[in-house]
């Protein structure tokens, strides 16, 4: 396997600012409300602007994956499970993300896709997840575009990391990660132009990139009027 040598350390770089927006409100990070809202949500919102493709990688068509972005019903408030990938891994790796993966043909749907890689990557049953909605696909730099299934998680559950693709499992509250003075913005020139991004530290692990990305849109889907 080709590894992809990563292009730069994110946690070396200096910070440029704080997005700074008031936090979503915590009556909306309520399952019922969040329930409410994918069920009818706004009619407008910004989402935020996909990532610079790495050089070499835009002569190929986008690669369909999905991820599954977990909430966990937990007594204190809901958290999102994340994972840390592996050091080994072609696209990524390193980085925290969602669960998730590519979409194979014999999957129903992008909804199925992430159920399925959820499964296979950190052995959690569909049972336990009840899927609320999917927001905007995310177009990674590394040639992805990403499906974010929105759901719920009933624990309690089991969880088992697959060795070959995870690292660690963790949880984030929720509420930190709907908060924007814990939005950091970053930027670096690359051959291919200056890119601009978020990151979300949070105790040990850095959430940055397509993962921080596509928190910013739940961010912005939760919090428009």
């Amino acid at each position: 396997m080709h590894l992809v040598k990563p292009l730069f350390d994110p946690q070396q770089l200096p910070i440029d600012g704080i997005a700074g927006e008031p936090a979503v409100a915590l009556e909306r990070l309520a399952p019922a409300w969040l329930r409410e809202r994918f069920a009818a949500p706004p009619a407008e919102w910004m989402a935020e602007e996909r990532e610079r493709v790495i050089p070499g990688r835009d002569d190929r068509a986008p690669t369909p994956a999905s991820v599954l972005v977990p909430l966990v019903l937990r007594p204190s408030g809901l958290t999102v499970l994340l994972t840390q990938r592996t050091a080994h891994l072609t696209d990524h790796a390193g980085q925290v993300s969602f669960p998730g993966g590519r979409a194979e043909d014999y999957d129903a749907d992008a909804i199925d896709t992430a159920l399925r890689e959820t499964e296979e990557e950190i052995g959690l049953a569909r049972s336990h997840v009840d899927v609320l909605g999917m927001l905007p696909n995310y177009l990674t730099g590394t040639g992805y575009c990403v499906t974010p299934v929105v759901a719920l998680v009933q624990p309690p559950f089991e969880v088992a990391a697959d060795p070959d693709e995870v690292a660690a499992i963790f949880e984030v509250p929720l509420a930190f990660l709907m908060d924007g003075a814990n939005h950091q913005r970053l930027s670096v020139d690359l051959p291919g132009g200056r890119r601009s991004f978020y990151a979300m530290p949070y105790e040990g692990y850095y959430i940055w990139g397509a993962t921080a990305g596509m928190l910013r849109n739940l961010f912005h889907f939760l919090r428009a009027e």
